[in-house]
């Protein structure tokens, strides 16, 4: 029974700690970016650049660009994945989207190159690009017939929208201000310019009590509950109270819980943007350049939101409202289960399972990912720490590659997306393209001749054309049969 509890207990923490740390800034302007993408954006300027039928060359470099420029983890990017899908993006162009935005985006390539080195971060942007265009285009053939229904589907859907209004582009481009201006770790959003301190002299034993009850270790990844996260979970869950009262029938029209559920979500990312650091004197809170940029970017989306037609401020925050519904319940227990599993896996298994570049190995690393999640820039420092227990560089991109893809919450999300079916061949090919990452990078830190190397990624690009002109092809043939 003791067993027992302490694996609930892992679950638990680790919950808290993800709700604290990375659901506010991260995840609740991705819903509504994403109720915005459903909403607001007409078909057409989503299928221009993301489409079936737009050229492969096109689509899958746009994905990949727009990708690349969000530093978010996997679970902030699948309600995005899921909006573009839902307006009328091809199953290829958004699988390329939902692969590379986690692993290959600026932020994590950066950060990978300050702690593993610059040859490192080069290969996991190459091969990231690479395989995730790839596994794009293997999933854009192997569901063709279900994508041209999907992209019918999306024509009966949101047929009746023409064009993008300004109050509707400057609210989806103050959302996007608000998620970048809530995720970057960069100065001047980073510094402090004030500090305010507060006589609350309980704060000290109460962050000692937090860190008891979830354990704080960053060398592993341990992110435990700060005293700011105590009070944010808190806020969390009173707007998940008041969101039931306001949000399900906002297609009627709001009410007063309406405004009560908006007015604390802007409440809660205020309070989400300041430190807060409790001594022996009381409670110091940090007022930083990141709470200015929040604060303004609220205001523009108030201030765009409140031009916007009623009917489609309704449909944007109804659509907001059913991503999370959709999506955030799979979400928490994935999270959950990934608690209880860190307490049974031991990192130090590592050295003697990853210890070489086999396929094994980066299988296990594959393995290891699904199960001992971290989110974006955490898992850096971790995979650092895995260097250290002896994995070898092989297995550990193998590992990055597919962490930021297939933790099992992120799973659990795309299946609420796109179905059982295409979420396991999804899964299938992310793992089988992340074992050949490490394998082919591994055998280069062994000592492979770049002429080898060469002539693989060569070969692989070879692939990757005759699947772009097979793609055009059968896109051609559908067009012209239509």
């Amino acid at each position: 029974m003791d067993y027992v509890l302490h694996l609930l207990g892992g679950g638990a923490g680790n919950l808290a700690a993800y709700l604290a740390a990375h659901v506010l800034l991260c995840l609740v302007p991705a819903f509504f970016i994403a109720g915005a993408m459903a909403a607001l954006i007409p078909k057409a300027s989503i299928t221009r650049w993301l489409g079936r039928n737009t050229p492969a060359y096109v689509s899958y470099p746009a994905a990949a660009a727009a990708g690349s420029l969000l530093a978010v983890c996997s679970c902030t990017i699948v309600p995005l994945f899921g909006g573009i899908y839902r307006k009328g993006a091809g199953i290829g162009p958004a699988i390329t989207f939902l692969f590379f935005a986690p692993a290959g985006n600026i932020m994590a390539l950066a950060y990978t190159g300050s702690i593993l080195g610059v040859e490192f971060a080069f290969a996991r942007l190459l091969l990231c690009l690479l395989f995730g265009i790839g596994i794009g285009l293997l999933m854009a053939m192997l569901f063709w017939r279900d994508d041209a229904t999907h992209d019918a589907q999306t024509d009966a859907l949101f047929a009746e929208k023409a064009s993008i209004g300004t109050a509707a582009t400057g609210l989806l481009l103050s959302m996007v201000a608000l998620l970048i201006a809530g995720t970057l770790k960069l100065w001047p959003l980073t510094s402090t310019v004030a500090t305010v301190t507060l006589p609350l002299g309980w704060a000290e034993a109460w962050q000692a009590t937090l860190f008891s009850w979830v354990p704080f270790d960053a060398a592993k990844g341990e992110e435990g509950v700060t005293f700011q996260g105590s009070m944010l979970i808190v806020l969390l869950l009173a707007i998940a109270l008041t969101a039931w009262k306001g949000l399900e029938d906002i297609i009627e029209g709001p009410n007063r819980w309406t405004s009560v559920t908006l007015g604390l979500t802007a409440a809660t990312l205020l309070v989400a943007a300041l430190k807060f650091t409790p001594h022996t004197g009381g409670l110091e809170i940090g007022i930083t350049g990141r709470l200015f940029a929040v604060a303004a970017c609220l205001w523009a989306v108030w201030h765009y939101a409140r031009t916007l037609e009623p009917d489609d401020r309704n449909s944007w925050l109804w659509e907001s409202w059913r991503f999370v519904k959709q999506i955030f319940g799979l979400l928490v227990v994935g999270v959950f289960i990934v608690g209880v599993v860190r307490q049974i896996i031991r990192p130090e298994w590592i050295e003697t399972l990853a210890g070489s570049n086999s396929v094994t190995a980066n299988m296990v690393a594959v393995v290891f990912g699904v199960f001992m999640y971290f989110p974006t820039l955490v898992e850096v420092p971790v995979a650092k720490m895995f260097l250290d227990l002896g994995m070898h560089p092989g297995p550990l991109l193998a590992y990055l590659m597919a962490d930021p893809e297939l933790s099992l919450q992120s799973i659990l999300m795309v299946i609420a997306v796109i179905g059982r079916k295409k979420t396991f061949a999804y899964v299938g090919l992310v793992a089988m393209f992340s074992v050949a990452a490490g394998l082919l990078y591994g055998s280069w830190v062994d000592g492979m001749s770049v002429l080898r190397l060469t002539m693989g990624l060569l070969g692989f690009v070879a692939v990757l054309g005759a699947l772009l002109m097979a793609l055009h092809r059968r896109q051609a043939r559908a067009a012209t049969d239509t």
